[in-house]
């Protein structure tokens, strides 16, 4: 199964007519693109569960984010996302995925990804993967160096501290990968892969390469 070039269609004119009375007017065709990427996220939660079974008792309409952004603080006062996203995440509420790494899909025309990893670990969190870096960092060096990985995603990426974290040496072993502040593992994907019929089987296995960087980060 892949995203109906139709679903694209429906999110490029929405970018560009990104206001309420468009969307009134197009809500049958939301409505329509809404339940084919329910769809999609149903058969590709049910590929990962069987490569991760941690996320078996979650429901998989559950873990896709609404169309309707908040504005309150932002700027940008458009009240619509121009894609869907889904984050598949052992996180107990959507409010929480920055608190467990997992898996995440975005459709949008032209700039669609299969992601994962930890954006901005905070607290505990972060605490904790520095901690599992300090004891176990080979461990993360052998995954971010695995072929597949490295063919699939490159680079972890994420913004670093200028100078060493507090209660680590400045010529730890793992220097560099003690000062990120993220760790994240990003595939994009060109509309042309995501509209092809075997695109649910082309996400879970990113998502079965990326599995090894999750299980890591969650540890702790």
């Amino acid at each position: 199964m892949g995203i109906s070039i139709e679903l694209l269609a429906f999110l490029k004119e929405l970018k560009q007519n990104n206001n309420k009375e468009w969307f009134i007017s197009n809500k049958g065709r939301f409505e329509v693109a809404k339940t084919e990427f329910e769809t999609f996220v149903t058969d590709l939660f049910a590929k990962i569960a069987a490569f991760d079974p941690s996320i078996e008792h979650l429901k998989a309409k559950e873990c896709i984010f609404r169309i309707y952004r908040d504005v309150r603080f932002s700027k940008d006062k458009s009240p619509y996302k121009s894609h869907f996203g889904a984050h598949i995440s052992i996180a107990p509420k959507k409010s929480e995925i920055h608190m467990r790494s997992g898996y995440y899909l975005h459709i949008e025309p032209g700039n669609s990804m299969l992601a994962g990893g930890a954006y901005l670990p905070q607290g505990d969190w972060l605490k904790g993967i520095r901690q599992e870096i300090d004891y176990n960092g080979a461990d993360l060096v052998n995954i971010l160096e695995n072929q597949d990985f490295k063919k699939t995603f490159g680079q972890i990426e994420g913004d670093k501290l200028a100078r060493m974290p507090k209660g680590y040496s400045e010529d730890h072993q793992f220097i560099e990968l003690l000062k990120m502040k993220s760790f994240l593992a990003t595939h994009k994907v060109t509309d042309l892969e995501i509209t092809n019929s075997n695109f649910v089987e082309t996400a879970a296995n990113v998502f079965k390469t990326l599995k090894p960087l999750g299980d890591f980060l969650n540890r702790n």
